[in-house]
């Protein structure tokens, strides 16, 4: 893992960041995704767990739907994933799966994440894919949405 960051990155990552205030619109946990192809975004995402009561309906999942559906593939090559949280083991899966080459994250999930916290499935070399990972872009502003969110329900 690396904090290597382009340009654009911030951009990015501010657009995922609007997605996850979208998720508290509904209860959700406050988290985004963006996927950029191209230069463009394809796809966005935002946790809606509570509104579907599924739980699969984590902000990286459902953007990565998105973007397969865009691009006509599952697999989502010459992409980047932007997600205001570190993937979970299923979002992990999913972006290795999906074949994802970069993914930009901005807070660390001591709890759960699986790309360096707890596990490191972006990482695993058993696996037939690992894409280049960049975390702590605007961990500040990722981590006081999540704070704000969880004040809230202590």
């Amino acid at each position: 893992m690396q904090s290597r960051f382009f340009p654009r990155d911030e951009h990015f990552m501010r657009l995922a960041l609007r997605e996850a205030q979208r998720a508290g619109e509904h209860d959700d946990v406050p988290v985004g995704a963006v996927v950029v192809h191209d230069g463009e975004v394809i796809a966005s995402g935002h946790n809606e767990r509570e509104l579907r009561q599924d739980p699969t309906a984590h902000a990286e999942i459902i953007a990565l739907r998105e973007a397969a559906g865009r691009l006509g593939s599952w697999r989502i090559l010459e992409s980047v994933l932007y997600v205001t949280l570190e993937p979970c083991a299923m979002c992990a899966g999913a972006i290795v799966l999906s074949r994802v080459p970069r993914v930009v994250f901005a807070a660390s999930d001591p709890k759960a994440g699986a790309a360096g916290s707890v596990f490191d499935l972006l990482a695993e070399p058993r696996l037939n894919h690992r894409p280049e990972v960049s975390a702590g872009l605007l961990a500040q502003e990722a981590g006081d949405l999540l704070r704000e969110f969880f004040s809230g329900r202590r």
